[in-house]
């Protein structure tokens, strides 16, 4: 126990040691006549010095706060004077008068210039065909041949009744001149015996018999004169049977009325046909192919500057590498009244037989402008909720929104009707940001000059 008494003391002894020498470090300069008491007296309490740390990190941060605070106030102060100070740079174009053709496509279908259905003119048989579908012919090509025997044999009853007819003429040709004899006769006979019976020398009985005699004799020659009109008749009209029979005999043969390509055949050897069935079905079709009728609709809102003698280029998007020019030749003048459009037929030229009727084509025709319009690029065009405007540069480098009407869009072009005049500068892609009366700095663009430059070629390819 008193090992463990002394053991307590000397620990307590040896605390005060080290409590003296730490007061002694913090303020040597109290360190008078007081001595350990004094010392221990000035120490501040342990619990302070944390809020002393707490308040000096505050410190810090509210003064780096407030350093950041003030840098981005002054960043924003000179970003807000670059922007109202700041001209953009915006590429320009001139705007430009276009009096060169329109271009206009439309749909069309190709048509052979002449159509023809072929139809029997004689009744029979199908003896020879020498045509199949796809055949080339020219004018007066034997097609088929048709076996006609009761045609052939009306037309030799024809001719034989003609001979008759004929002959009965030369009969009644022969009654006439002996008409004509015994009227002379009768004439000389009754003057002889008129002037013997005035001179008494014979009866009266025997004039007036002699005078009877000449005016019998002349009634026979007048009725022998209208039998020779009779045959005459006769003849004709036989005549007019024979030659019509004998025109249905060559429409045994059936011939190609003009050059072209046989498109249907819808007979073969040993079929039966019937003359005169034009509401039937034909025998062959043939279609004209070396110029081509492509029949167009042109709407109202291009029929006006559609004429006669208009340049048009026709394409079929199976053939990318052809172009087939033509003119128009003829169209209906008077629109449809149910759909407002113009029939526009366009004759395009077809030697090589490379074109087919019934193609579906686009036709692009080149119309005359009445008067040119101004024309800008599709990308200058402003569109918002005030309507369809553009910028346009000012002398003094300003920009003025101006509003304007489309006449045609063009694609990567624009028509307009009213808002520009040739040669005002407009602003391409115009910031969303850009206002009336804003400063630019405009640079032309020489890229969009060059695409103008050919211009004319992709509007006729249009």
């Amino acid at each position: 126990m008193r090992l463990d008494s002394d053991a307590h003391a000397f620990d307590a002894h040896a605390a005060a040691e080290r409590a003296h020498r730490h007061a002694v470090e913090i303020d040597p300069l109290r360190q008078d006549g007081a001595g350990e008491t004094l010392a221990h007296a000035d120490l501040p309490p342990p619990r302070k010095r944390p809020f002393l740390v707490a308040v000096l990190a505050l410190g810090s941060a509210l003064g780096l706060g407030g350093w950041h605070h003030w840098q981005t106030y002054q960043a924003s102060l000179e970003t807000q004077a670059e922007a109202v100070d700041f001209v953009p740079t915006v590429r320009t174009l001139s705007a430009t008068e276009d009096d060169r053709p329109t271009s206009l496509t439309l749909p069309g279908q190709t048509e052979a210039f002449d159509h023809a259905d072929i139809f029997a003119r004689a009744t029979g048989y199908i003896a020879e065909r020498r045509v199949d579908i796809g055949s080339r012919v020219k004018k007066g090509d034997l097609l088929v041949r048709i076996a006609a025997p009761d045609l052939d044999q009306q037309a030799r009853q024809a001719e034989a009744q003609l001979g008759q007819f004929q002959a009965q003429l030369a009969v009644a040709r022969a009654d006439v001149e002996q008409a004509k004899a015994n009227v002379t006769l009768a004439n000389a006979t009754d003057a002889r015996t008129t002037t013997l019976a005035g001179q008494g020398w014979a009866s009266k009985q025997n004039a007036d018999q002699t005078r009877a005699g000449m005016l019998t004799a002349t009634a026979a020659l007048t009725a022998a004169d209208a039998k020779v009109k009779v045959a005459e008749a006769n003849i004709t009209a036989q005549q007019a049977t024979v030659d019509r029979l004998r025109t249905l005999t060559t429409f045994e043969n059936v011939v190609a009325p003009f050059d072209g390509v046989v498109t249907a055949r819808m007979v073969d050897v040993g079929d039966l046909v019937h003359a005169d069935s034009g509401g039937g079905t034909p025998l062959f079709s043939i279609d004209s192919t070396d110029v081509l009728r492509v029949t167009v609709q042109v709407p109202q809102s291009a029929a006006v500057g559609i004429h006669d003698g208009v340049q048009a280029r026709v394409r079929v998007a199976q053939m990318p590498d052809h172009v087939f020019d033509g003119t128009v030749s003829r169209s209906s003048v008077a629109l449809r009244s149910s759909v407002r459009t113009l029939d526009t037929e366009v004759d395009v030229k077809n030697p090589g037989g490379i074109l087919r009727p019934g193609l579906y084509v686009t036709v692009t025709f080149a119309v005359p402008r009445t008067h040119p319009r101004v024309t800008v690029p599709s990308e200058a065009l402003i569109f918002d909720a005030t309507g369809t405007r553009v910028a346009v540069v000012q002398p003094d480098d300003t920009v003025q929104l101006r509003p304007i009407t489309i006449a045609r869009d063009l694609g990567t072009r624009l028509e307009l009707r009213t808002g520009l005049k040739t040669g005002e500068t407009v602003v391409l892609n115009p910031p969303a940001t850009l206002r009336d009366g804003d400063r630019v700095d405009p640079k032309g663009d020489s890229a969009v000059t060059a695409a103008t430059a050919k211009l004319p070629e992709q509007a006729s390819a249009e």
